[in-house]
């Protein structure tokens, strides 16, 4: 689904057609506000975005997107008639993906919109998403509720498997093997352990991880 904002009712119209007529679903907005809002039940692919908009700009509606980790990573192309380089490169220090001077072909518009999917996709591949936590593999990273998490090695490489199988329940024993190797010699409480700390510092979304009575541990989508 890509979203098109834009007040202007011509532009928005011939946008979301077009984006339609070569195979993509399509919304408009007039307003970043009603954007914003509908952000809450349903998540775009790509946000082609106007900057200059009445009551919340562009600009502003972007900021307020690279600010939430849970919008963080939607990709934005700005559309604006201001086409000089300063105008250019605000927008891209925003965090826009790519930019649209308005008045653009509409088949150029169809052409950086493949571009930039292309690219975002490959971008958030190494990117795992369980529930209310964020998994960055390549930046080493986790972030839950906006909030980056300091793990150990072996809490990250812990929540990295248990998150690529969500739902799969691990033995301790597994976890010894996979974490810390076949021929690691202590103990399965050692385990317990690091479940625990993991737990806890993932705060409300430590729920996630559930025990399974005798048997080991596995991660579930909600708490």
């Amino acid at each position: 689904m890509i979203w098109c904002v834009d007040d202007d009712n011509t532009i928005r119209e011939i946008e979301v057609y077009t984006l339609e007529q070569t195979g993509f679903k399509a919304r408009g907005f007039a307003d970043g506000v009603s954007m914003l809002e509908a952000l809450e039940t349903e998540t775009p692919e790509l946000i082609i975005l106007d900057i200059m908009m009445p009551e919340l700009d562009g600009i502003e509606v972007l900021k307020q997107l690279r600010s939430k980790s849970k919008y963080k990573d939607i990709p934005v192309i700005m559309a604006t008639a201001k086409g000089t380089e300063m105008d250019k490169i605000g927008g891209l220090n925003s965090g826009a993906d790519d930019y649209l001077v308005k008045p653009f072909g509409v088949m150029e518009m169809v052409a950086r919109v493949n571009a930039v999917l292309r690219r975002t996709i490959k971008q958030q591949s190494d990117n795992v998403i369980v529930g209310s936590i964020i998994l960055k593999e390549k930046e080493y990273k986790v972030i839950v509720d906006d909030k980056k998490i300091e793990l150990t090695n072996k809490e990250f490489e812990m929540l990295k498997l248990f998150m690529k199988n969500p739902g799969m329940v691990f033995s301790r024993d597994k976890l010894m093997s996979e974490i810390w190797g076949i021929d690691y010699i202590g103990e399965t409480r050692t385990v317990d352990m690091h479940i625990k700390t993991l737990r806890q510092k993932l705060g409300d979304a430590g729920g996630q991880i559930k025990t399974v009575i005798g048997v080991g541990y596995r991660l579930e989508n909600e708490a």
